[in-house]
């Protein structure tokens, strides 16, 4: 009987996590994909999930055994089915025109605006009775949250967060804020300090500035993408949420040469500096935004080229674009060692190293700022400079140049 008990339990445990990973892999898989003419759709599915191009309600072909490209743009319908009839969800697909850009390399400036208030920090309040207290205690908010609204009024600088918060007099105010992509509302009753001021315990950021590569202008659409990772907050490290956002001209004070266990870094000030354009988007794989100003970005026009499909990078020799001097654009030689061509899922798609002497002797390798390099091989635009290898400065990562194409495409679009 026992024996009996222990199989059935097993057998419930084992249905449950097939059934969990079946959930997962289909949530995995994106309702929305945008790829270029000549590219192949490339899904990952397990065992008994069958993704079918279709047109006109006809299955056109298996995507898990295409090994064709897709060379008519337009949308497109992928139909996913678990073991043949039983239906999932669409896919749509995006097929996009090839497009020029022009690589550009320059430095520049980058304000970012947060949609709402960050949460970047929690510590007790002392009260005019000196006793401590934590006014978020139990409001379920926790660092890399976003305020977005104080008592149903939009909240969109820190200014605006204490003002609504002292204005309360201490009652209870209601609180929305984002976490983990979803809106919350709680309720946190402000605690009064020996100043008269009313405090709620957390510590919150509005804005954030740095510096970075440019890595291409799209003269069709007027984009630019840049950095090839995304901007996160330097106290709980998460992608910061935009409202908008300024990208400048940006003057280098210094090169800091990096070393076998510490990066190096340009430093830079974006003070009173040339407006280049607006930053719209700020993901895992860059920045995107539109340029106002075209001749802050000291590019030749006519230096367009083609964004390399995968099959088309190769390991081997390659060039790197980047300004080491105010506005001076220069050409660094780079080693390719491995390309990831199945990797759509973050900014490591391939392995590089710095071979240019001139270069190393300037940098040590690639350091902090020169994220958003644009690198060419062959005369097409290949991918950009994204990571630097802590423990070898001579290595890094770079992110596809396909990847960053389709979300500038896809800022345009929104």
């Amino acid at each position: 009987m026992k024996r009996k008990q222990f199989i059935k339990k097993v057998s419930i445990l084992i249905l449950l996590i097939i059934i969990y990973t079946y959930v997962v892999a289909i949530q995995s898989i994106p309702s929305n994909i945008v790829i270029f003419e000549g590219e192949t759709i490339s899904l990952k599915t397990i065992f008994g999930i069958k993704a079918n191009l279709v047109y006109d309600n006809e299955t056109v072909e298996t995507i898990s055994n295409n090994q064709n490209p897709i060379n008519e743009v337009g949308k497109k319908t992928v139909k996913l089915n678990l073991f043949e009839n039983i239906f999932l969800k669409n896919i749509n697909i995006d097929v996009l025109p090839k497009t020029t850009v022009i690589p550009v390399g320059n430095i520049a400036g980058i304000k970012l605006y947060t949609s709402g208030v960050l949460v970047v920090g929690m510590s007790e309040i002392y009260g005019v009775d000196n006793k401590a207290y934590k006014p978020y205690e139990n409001s379920g908010i926790e660092e890399g949250d976003t305020i977005v609204s104080v008592n149903e009024d939009k909240i969109t600088s820190t200014e605006d967060l204490i003002e609504k918060v002292n204005s309360s007099k201490g009652n209870e105010v209601k609180i929305e804020y984002i976490h983990q992509e979803k809106t919350v509302a709680c309720s946190i009753k402000p605690a009064q300090t020996s100043n008269n001021e009313y405090k709620l315990g957390l510590w919150v950021r509005d804005s954030a500035a740095g510096v970075g590569t440019v890595s291409f202008y799209e003269p069709s659409s007027k984009t630019f993408g840049a950095l090839g990772h995304g901007i996160t907050d330097i106290d709980t490290e998460q992608l910061i949420d935009i409202a908008s956002g300024e990208f400048v001209t940006t003057k280098i004070l210094n090169i800091v040469k990096g070393q076998v266990g510490t990066p190096g870094r340009i430093q830079g000030t974006v003070d009173n500096q040339k407006n280049i354009g607006t930053i719209q988007k700020n993901t895992k794989f860059g920045i995107y935004g539109t340029v106002d100003n075209i001749s802050s970005l000291n590019i030749d026009s006519s230096d367009e080229m083609e964004v390399a499909l995968r099959d088309e990078i190769k390991t081997g020799k390659a060039k790197i674009r980047c300004s080491l001097e105010n506005g001076k654009i220069e050409e660094y030689e780079i080693q390719i060692e491995k390309v990831f061509k199945e990797n759509n899922y973050d900014n490591k798609s391939m392995l590089i190293k710095i071979t240019d002497e001139k270069l190393l002797d300037k940098t040590g390798g690639i350091i902090q700022g020169m994220s958003g390099s644009p690198i060419i091989q062959n005369g097409k635009f290949v991918g950009a400079v994204t990571h630097v290898l802590v423990n070898n400065p001579t290595e890094g990562y770079a992110v596809f140049g396909d990847i960053m194409l389709k979300q500038a495409k896809m800022t345009k679009n929104n």
